[in-house]
């Protein structure tokens, strides 16, 4: 799956997302903001979470982090993040690669406000040397992603 599984949505979808495959690592933030050339909040951050019934994806920029009074009061249950086990799992993507493309299992996913300073930004494409440079436009559209604020 991972890197195939978003280039195969990607195609059969017609979205003309080309994912940018490179020589170094783009395994976290900072890492990817240094390959791409970009400043770490342009890096769209995928992180996995487990709710009572069911696990979600939530999309910010690179340098934010979540709000846990912000969360808890959307979701309704304290943020607990997926094991690095459980996110290979449920997502088909590497830790270092997630993103909310190709996914392996269908899940809901959420895209933080923080995102919205930007007009495009560069998400993981399925491995940890792998990104794809997306508008803001085109990203909800892309991933049936909801807008939320839950990020500080």
């Amino acid at each position: 799956m991972s890197l195939e599984s978003v280039k195969q949505q990607f195609e059969q979808e017609n979205l003309g997302l080309e994912v940018m495959e490179l020589g170094e690592s783009t395994a976290t933030v900072d890492l990817a903001a240094k390959a791409i050339g970009v400043e770490p909040g342009q890096i769209a951050k995928t992180m996995a979470f487990g709710l009572k019934d069911k696990n979600i994806i939530i999309v910010s920029k690179g340098d934010a982090k979540i709000d846990n009074r912000k969360y808890k009061d959307y979701f309704k249950t304290k943020a607990k993040m997926l094991s690095s086990d459980e996110v290979l799992e449920i997502t088909g993507h590497p830790v270092g690669g997630v993103c909310p493309f190709g996914l392996k299992n269908p899940l809901e996913i959420y895209l933080d406000a923080s995102l919205k300073q930007y007009d495009y930004v560069y998400p993981a494409a399925g491995a940890p040397n792998a990104a794809v440079k997306v508008t803001l436009e085109e990203l909800p559209r892309i991933t049936n992603g909801h807008w939320v604020d839950v990020c500080k």
